[in-house]
C-alpha cells in the first residue's frame, strides 16, 4: 500500500505505516523533524496525484480551529484560502482518504466529521478532541480506552513553537491507524 502522510513534519503517522511494511511518505513544506528520508520537503499538491492508495492529511488549523474563533474576523482571506486547501485534500485523486483536524470551521463550512475521537481511546490519558474526516475508510476503533483524563495541551506555555507541539498526533492514534486501515488494499 502507498501511503501519503501529507502535513506531517514528525512523521509518527508515517513511521507508523511503514513499521507495519506500507511504503508511506510523509510530505510538508518544512523539513522533517527525525530528518527521515522518507519525508518529501515539498507541497502536498504537487504530489496528490502520485498513484497514492491512502492519504491521511493534517492541513494546518491556524485558521480554522474554533479555539482561535475570536481572531477570525482578522482572518478572513486567510480562512477562505485554508478551507479551500481543505476542500482539494478532501477531492484529491485519492482512494481512501483520512483529514485530520480540530473542532473547527471545517465541519460548518464544508461537512461535518465522520467521527470524533480522543486520546483516551488509544492509550493516552489525555483529552483532546481530534476530528476525522474520512472517504471510503472505516471509523478507528478505540484500542486502549484509559481513565485520568487530563487537557494537557491546554497546559503548554506560550512559545514560538506552542502550535507544533500540539499539533503532534499521539502514538496510540497513529498505530491504529495503520493498524486498522493497513489492511484495506485498493
Amino acid at each position: 500500500m502507498k501511503v501519503l502522510v501529507a502535513c506531517e513534519k514528525y512523521g509518527k503517522v508515517r513511521d507508523s505505516f511503514r513499521n507495519l511494511g506500507a511504503d508511506a511518505w510523509s510530505c510538508d513544506v518544512e523539513d522533517d523533524v527525525s530528518a527521515s528520508t522518507y519525508h518529501i520537503k515539498d507541497d502536498v499538491r504537487n504530489i496528490l496525484g502520485a498513484g497514492w492508495d491512502l492519504m491521511v492529511a493534517f492541513p494546518p488549523c491556524t485558521h480554522l480551529a474554533v479555539s482561535g474563533a475570536r481572531w477570525f474576523k482578522d482572518k478572513v482571506v486567510e480562512q477562505k484560502e485554508a478551507l479551500e486547501f481543505v476542500s482539494l485534500l478532501l477531492n484529491a485523486p485519492i482512494e481512501k482518504i483520512a483529514l485530520e483536524n480540530p473542532v473547527s470551521v471545517i465541519s460548518t463550512k464544508i461537512r461535518k466529521p465522520t467521527q470524533i475521537i480522543q486520546p483516551w481511546m488509544f492509550g493516552h490519558g489525555e483529552m483532546k478532541t481530534t476530528c476525522l474526516w474520512l472517504k471510503n475508510l472505516p471509523n478507528l476503533t478505540p484500542t486502549d480506552i484509559v481513565s485520568g483524563r487530563e487537557s494537557n495541551i491546554l497546559k503548554f506555555s506560550p512559545s514560538e513553537n506552542r502550535s507544533e507541539l500540539r499539533a503532534i498526533t499521539y502514538s496510540g492514534i497513529a498505530e491504529a491507524m495503520a493498524d486498522q486501515w493497513i489492511s484495506l488494499s485498493s
